[in-house]
């Protein structure tokens, strides 16, 4: 008996649980528009029956309620009709409740009113009813105060409105814009039209379309320049203004001025996400296939994607939800689609689904924003729009060091390139300077005329390494002036410059692709790269590396846990996406600048639609710039060197020993014709790590050959060729002589 009544309650609880399904799926909007059309019924039938034309249930209905309240029945469709109006204007999602009982609340205070007034044959039973105890215990002035205040309170519970006016017309102000969006011209591939039928959600699209945007541009922008040129605080852009000593901006013109803005594009097109009702219904109803109850929530038009937000059910695991990605995009029709579990900040889970026809955003419109202009920081990278179609800007300061990776063609030059526009287009060459490695040969080359570069673009592996190493140094020196003048870091110290101090631009390192250098010299790449990323943030000497092939012997740990900021472009497969981000997510990109922002303060990453700069952009703002310097001299490096039989490396790795022990052990091993690990040991009388190192060094230069098993090491360079070598290495001692102070020049 216990068990057959166990299993008729889970039926019970079963065929309940089904019900609420079905009743769900009737969203808000449709229930309020069920109980208007109730209630305008309710009310035309009351007056029908009044005049005798309800036919006999209308008369009957009549004659009971003229018993109830009297001559005060016509109150009864009014307070019907106030209802219907509250369900259709009201914008709370669960009234009923909140309006029937504001409707009975009135009614009876009505009826109150009528009787208290006009006498007790005036309202009815229920009228007398109610007014009789407040007459008793207030007196007949006291209870037409409090039946009007009833009045008041009903009217108010019934409308959802606030009693003072200046909220309604604000109310009125912030519903007429959805009214006019709801407005537009209906149109199957019209986003808008089918957004305006879904409950409780709110669309956001902040593309406009190509004519709007330009004549944006040209009402805006020469507004605020006029504004902006007397204040130095609201225009940061303007920094020169702040450093009137410089002899270099005096002979130029006095003040930095960027480029105009006019020089770069502005957003096109307009984003297109299809039926979107549709598909927040597929959604919903692919889910509750699953037993997985969701409530929808706002959608967000993005530039590429759409984001479709739910909240689950309590109870729900979030694993589940995510579990059924491939099944939504079957359901959806739609690949590669991302579930975001949950947005950061919210309680909401998104669906991001590739829209049907996508917007270009435009350097232009980023640049073009408040917060570039407003932010103090010099190094503000603008990287594109997120799924809200909001700005994201980046300070390079705070990373301190940006990698990007991604496949070939998914975006990873043009985001270099926008970032470079977004630095030009607010530091003169005395605040800021770069340092471009571009194996490729083609995609830096542009900007090898601009006055902000140090040297020519470097194509070639070993002037790379070179370049890393002075920079390596020009660190240390930077840390000596910072230690000399008692301040911690770059930006304590840029005051002083006015004061007399030797000049301390910002240096930023591009490194455009990576794979091809760490294959030729991995381990001097690998070991500048990690020197830099670990101690030059406080100098003012920033990464910004790329590559394409994200694979473990390019972005080695070392990189990896030194460079915690990192942009993801589309990768093959999931392992990939794990090498640049350390999770999965970058495999299901769109590619053409979809990406996933990572930076080094936050655990999750952002999706973003980076902007695009074309090479007719970019070439316009060089040549700009090359213009506005034409006369204006800068110092630089000169990688070149004097011999081109003597080797880049003898004199940094020479630099490089610091053990005493080495002169030492250079002599055993040639004396002895055989070097190993073993002897080295008992002949200095050192430990086998040591032993190694020594051993390691002189392979790297030649005096030793690799290792063979257990057998000793040949020994590849006699005592007398070595003086040889020496003698050819004071010929590259002019890459650091010479271009040690290259900035007293400014």
């Amino acid at each position: 008996m216990q068990m057959a009544r166990k299993k008729l309650r889970r039926r019970a609880k079963k065929k309940e649980a089904e019900d609420e399904v079905k009743f769900e799926r009737l969203n808000s909007e449709t229930k309020h528009s069920i109980w208007a059309i109730f209630s305008f019924a309710s009310s035309l039938l009351f007056v029908l029956a009044a005049y005798g034309q309800a036919g006999l249930v209308g008369e009957r209905i009549y004659g009971f309620l003229e018993l109830l309240f009297g001559r005060a029945f016509f109150l009864v469709p009014l307070v019907f009709f106030l209802a219907g109006l509250s369900f259709i204007f009201s914008l709370r999602a669960h009234l009923v409740a909140t309006t029937v009982g504001g409707g009975v609340l009135m009614l009876f205070s009505a009826l109150g009113i009528f009787d208290a007034v006009f006498g007790e044959k005036t309202a009815g039973f229920l009228g007398f009813a109610f007014s009789l105890p407040l007459l008793k215990l207030f007196d007949f002035w006291a209870t037409l105060v409090i039946l009007f205040a009833l009045v008041g309170v009903s009217f108010l519970l019934m409308l959802n409105v606030s009693i003072k006016p200046r909220r309604w017309f604000a109310k009125k102000e912030e519903t007429e814009p959805e009214e006019a969006d709801s407005e537009v011209k209906e149109s199957p591939s019209s986003a808008w039209s089918v957004a305006k039928e879904i409950p409780g959600t709110v669309i956001r699209q902040r593309f406009e379309d190509n004519a709007a945007l330009e004549g944006l541009k040209t009402e805006e922008v020469p507004k605020e320049e006029p504004e902006a040129e007397p204040d130095e605080e609201r225009m940061p852009l303007n920094f020169a203004q702040k450093n009137k000593n410089s002899a270099v901006f005096l002979a130029v013109g006095g003040e930095f001025k960027p480029p105009p803005l006019d020089l770069l594009e502005n957003d096109k097109g307009k984003p297109s996400s299809g039926d979107i009702k549709a598909n927040s219904n597929i959604i919903k109803r692919t889910l509750q296939n699953f037993g997985i109850v969701v409530e929808m929530g706002e959608i967000n038009v993005g530039p590429s994607i759409t984001q479709y937000t739910l909240r689950p059910a309590e109870g729900i695991k979030l694993s589940r939800i995510t579990g059924l990605q491939n099944d939504l995009s079957l359901a959806l029709a739609a690949h590669p689609i991302r579930i975001e579990a949950p947005i950061p900040g919210k309680s909401l889970v998104g669906v991001e689904i590739p829209n049907k026809s996508i917007a270009l955003v435009g350097m232009g419109s980023i640049l073009s924003q408040e917060e570039y202009a407003v932010s103090p920081t010099p190094l503000l990278l603008g990287l594109g729009r997120d799924v809200t179609g909001r700005a994201i800007f980046a300070d390079l300061c705070k990373m301190p060091h940006l990698l990007v990776a991604g496949s070939t063609g998914s975006g990873k030059s043009v985001a270099i390139h926008a970032m470079m526009m977004s630095l030009l287009f607010r530091n003169p060459p005395e605040r800021l300077r770069f340092l471009m490695i571009d194996p490729k040969r083609v995609e830096l080359s542009v900007y090898s005329g601009i006055p902000h570069i140090l040297t020519p673009v470097i194509t070639d592996s070993k002037k790379a390494i070179m370049a890393l190493r002075w920079a390596v140094k020009e660190m240390e020196r930077r840390y000596e002036l910072l230690a000399g003048a008692k301040v911690r870091d770059i930006k304590s110290y840029q005051p002083l410059k006015d004061a007399g101090e030797n000049p301390m631009p910002y240096i930023i390192v591009v490194i455009d692709e990576l794979a091809d250098m760490m294959a030729a010299y991995p381990r001097e790449m690998e070991a500048s790269i990690v020197r830099l990323a670990q101690m030059s943030r406080a100098v003012g000497i920033h990464l910004v590396v790329s590559t394409q092939r994200p694979s473990v012997e390019v972005i080695t740990g070392l990189i990896k846990a030194n460079i915690t900021s990192r942009i993801a472009f589309q990768v093959a497969s999931q392992v990939d996406s794990r090498t640049i981000l350390d999770m999965a997510g970058s495999e299901k990109l769109l590619g053409n600048g979809d990406m996933l922002y990572l930076s080094g303060d936050t655990s999750k990453p952002k999706r973003l639609q980076g902007a695009f700069v074309s090479e007719s952009e970019v070439r316009r703002v060089t040549q700009h710039l090359e213009a506005q310097y034409a006369q204006a001299e800068f110092g630089g490096l000169n990688l070149e060197p004097e011999s081109s039989t003597s080797s880049i490396f003898d004199s940094s790795e020479e630099e490089d020993v610091d053990d005493e022990l080495y002169k030492q052990a250079e002599e055993v091993v040639m004396q002895a014709g055989k070097a190993s690990a073993s002897y080295l040991q008992r002949r200095l009388r050192v430990g086998y790590a040591r032993a190694a190192r020594l051993l390691d060094i002189m392979e790297s230069r030649g005096i030793i050959g690799p290792a063979d098993g257990a057998k000793p090491r040949d020994v590849l360079t006699k005592k007398g060729a070595k003086k040889e070598e020496s003698s050819s290495e004071g010929e590259n001692e002019e890459f650091s002589a010479g271009d040690k102070n290259f900035f007293d020049s400014f």
